[in-house]
């Protein structure tokens, strides 16, 4: 089977592609940079990449147009809480344009439960989306779920922040609401399941798993699983604007993120039928199960996607690949080096896993305090971490950077600054061989935005003195505890 991809570096995209290919189908996956597919990478002879904004009113003449199935999975939920709906509308009028010109039999769009009357703006929007990718002339099947529990998924990395940092939460009266979980294995199974199934075609579905839960249950079950004991008191004070502030600070999450969500979880999102359950025989599992998996994938270092993946840098700008080139006119640079006297296999698994849990090997305290400070300016923070302990992807998150380069074939590691900064930054970690010796170089490079982009560098040239090259001795000397 021919299936066009959308959102292939999203949080389920990354998901739904392995298994797709595992399947045998080839697959065509439209994105805005190839760089941050990994597949592409890889040279799979079953995919295909087309890079395309469908925010711009593209031409798609030279674009593929053969396909049996196209999936929609784009979505703008974590950026500005103001403008998401516009470019959500806009994106679906495009991808419509696009789609009526070529041979797709059916569309799969993946909503947002959508049951009540009242809706928050993120709901509505998907809503809105349905209505215009129904106007297609191609079948549209649309699965509408609520949270989504797995490893990396925004609702599970929130929970885990407020269940292992904070014994007693104080929570806003939204830990009431009821909600219907669904395990992300089990939405990738019903995406799969209705393609080119002409049941499913025209219809609109619910998906969810066995339970309706409120979201306290979801914080008591989650910590149970953890064998945690928390306590949670809820409070009818908290404005939506506070209950957002409270999820930015207290979880890795982002302030458009947090707004977003607040909203939603203010919305009951239940199942109305499971028929498709029926239709696919599918039996779906119960949220502690899924917690559990969840969890499994992380102690093994399998964590395929996150929702953090997705996010678009805080500066606003949508293609971060366009700065993979550090530029050298008007930047003020810090360049440090050491020649390895040893082998630099180790040293650059030390670079591999930077950052996250691991730190930075030298001032942590120091790292931690900064990403504090930007968390208060309305910053990303540090919180993020990273997917991976050991390995790193082109245009995932980590801590506060971004990843650009990660070519661990040519020794080269480079990441661009989404902290708040008075201009940009990029830090590159790389190893080369000269007169017969490895060195490793070091240098972070800051492109001042006016006056206060230079009053900023030259400030924080103490800090730098002591955190560059505390820095590079860490990564060299780092040795991994081994087990006798």
């Amino acid at each position: 089977m021919k299936i066009l991809l959308t959102g292939a570096t999203g949080y389920i995209g990354k998901r739904l592609l392995p298994v797709l290919l595992e399947e045998g189908h080839e697959i065509t996956c439209a994105v805005r940079d190839k760089n941050r597919l990994e597949f592409a990478q890889n040279g799979s002879k079953t995919i295909k990449i087309f890079e395309v904004n469908f925010l711009q009113e593209s031409s798609f003449q030279k674009a593929p147009k053969t396909f049996d199935v196209a999936f929609f999975l784009m979505h703008s939920m974590a950026t500005s809480p103001s403008d998401f709906e516009e470019k959500e509308l806009k994106i679906a009028k495009n991808f419509l344009s696009y789609i009526n010109l070529t041979t797709t039999k059916q569309i799969i769009y993946l909503s947002g439960i959508s049951n009540e009357p009242a809706l928050s703006p993120h709901l509505q929007s998907r809503k809105n989306v349905e209505s215009i990718l129904k106007k297609s002339k191609v079948p549209l099947t649309v699965l509408r779920a609520g949270i989504v529990v797995g490893s990396g998924s925004a609702s599970f990395e929130i929970i885990r922040d407020l269940v292992e940092k904070i014994p007693i939460m104080v929570c806003p009266k939204w830990v009431k609401t009821r909600c219907q979980p669904i395990a992300v294995r089990d939405v990738i199974q019903h995406l799969k399941g209705v393609m080119l199934n002409k049941e499913t075609f025209h219809q609109t579905f619910d998906i969810g798993g066995p339970e309706v839960l409120t979201y306290r249950e979801m914080l008591l079950q989650f910590a149970a699983v953890r064998g945690l004991q928390r306590k949670i008191i809820d409070v009818p004070v908290l404005t939506p604007r506070l209950s957002s502030y409270w999820l930015y600070f207290v979880t890795s999450t982002s302030y458009p993120l947090a707004v977003n969500l607040v909203n939603s979880m203010k919305v009951e999102v239940v199942c109305k039928d499971k028929r498709l359950e029926t239709i696919l025989g599918l039996r779906t599992i119960h949220y502690k199960a899924a917690v559990r998996l969840a969890f499994d994938r992380i102690e093994q270092d399998m964590v395929l996607s996150s929702w953090k993946d997705s996010l678009i840098s805080s500066h606003g700008k949508n293609n971060l690949m366009r700065y993979a080139h550090v530029p050298v006119h008007g930047c003020l640079i810090d360049h440090q080096q050491k020649v390895l006297s040893e082998n630099s296999k180790d040293v650059l698994e030390n670079i591999w896993s930077i950052g996250g849990n691991r730190g930075w090997y030298y001032g942590n305290f120091l790292w931690k305090l900064r990403g504090d400070i930007d968390k208060m300016v309305g910053g990303v923070g540090l919180r993020r971490g990273r997917t991976n302990a050991y390995q790193l992807q082109v245009g995932e998150a980590l801590d506060f950077w971004r990843v650009l380069v990660a070519d661990k074939t040519g020794k080269r590691l480079l990441l661009y600054a989404e902290m708040k900064l008075p201009g940009e930054a990029w830090l590159q970690f790389k190893i080369s061989k000269q007169n017969g010796k490895e060195i490793l170089h070091q240098k972070a490079t800051f492109r001042p935005k006016g006056i206060a982009g230079r009053l900023y560098w030259y400030l924080m040239l103490p800090f730098h003195h002591f955190i560059f090259n505390g820095m590079i001795n860490g990564i060299v000397n780092f040795r991994t505890k081994k087990v006798a």
